[in-house]
């Protein structure tokens, strides 16, 4: 990559009930890409991504747009970053366009029924660019698993932070709606922001991701473009798998096949 970082990170390190979970994790991220953070299970992804955020406690710096994350007030961090975790579950009954107005809390909108004019026109790019448009006024609670994972991403894009972070965003739903996540978040990166995706999927990472980053018992293993990070070597030593490898449409093609 060329130009400068957006995020950056020096020897993280992250310790839970006394045992190290993520060890001397250092990395550099620009803005425009989209990042694939992948590995095993227990890999220490969610716990990487939630020290970025300074959502979890580390050692070591991080750095966002050139300042100290650890010098920043909790408001200007969740301006800073669009959170979206593992679930985005939404138990109250509220309106589509009031969940997706709750991603103007950072910036001041604390009530969806009185946004300033700047805020709401936050809010319905957000619902245009995940298109929930149709269904603004329908209880978030009565819609579909997919339609619901499009609401959370909308309010995570309402925030129009520089950076979204999002967390197995693509988990439990059908094909189709995997493909649109993701097609909504590789939009987000084209358009200036820097998107940093956990995922199982290494599919949807070597075709959507500009960046994998490949975690392995708590440690940065490999980093680089899909088609290098995630080798023959990394397949076989960290995901204990061989892979089929093709170019379709212009995309490469990374398909799990089989045990090693």
């Amino acid at each position: 990559m060329s130009g400068p970082a957006l995020l950056t990170a020096s020897h993280l390190g992250v310790s839970l009930s006394g045992l190290e979970v993520l060890h001397d994790v250092s990395l550099s991220l620009q803005p425009k890409h989209l990042v694939a953070l992948v590995g095993p299970n227990g890999a220490g992804k969610t716990t990487l991504l939630r020290a970025l955020a300074g959502l979890q406690t580390s050692t070591g710096t991080i750095h966002v747009g050139g300042d100290e994350l650890a010098a920043l007030s909790l408001r200007e961090r969740a301006r800073r970053f669009g959170y979206l975790p593992q679930g985005h579950v939404v138990h109250w009954p509220l309106d589509v366009r009031d969940v997706v107005a709750l991603g103007r809390y950072p910036h001041g909108g604390t009530d969806p029924a009185r946004l300033s004019p700047t805020d709401q026109a936050a809010v319905l790019r957000a619902m245009q660019a995940t298109d929930v448009m149709p269904f603004a006024a329908r209880r978030v609670t009565e819609l579909s698993g997919g339609e619901r994972s499009r609401v959370a991403l909308a309010r995570v894009l309402a925030v129009e932070a520089p950076i979204v972070l999002a967390d197995e965003p693509t988990a439990s739903l059908d094909p189709r709606y995997q493909l649109d996540v993701m097609t909504n978040l590789r939009r987000v990166a084209d358009d200036g922001v820097l998107v940093i995706v956990v995922t199982h999927d290494l599919g949807l990472a070597a075709r959507f991701a500009d960046t994998a980053l490949v975690m392995s018992d708590g440690r940065l293993v490999a980093q680089g473009p899909p088609s290098e990070a995630l080798s023959d070597k990394i397949m076989a030593e960290v995901f204990r798998i061989s892979a089929y490898r093709a170019d379709h449409q212009g995309e490469t093609v990374i398909l799990p096949w089989a045990g090693v």
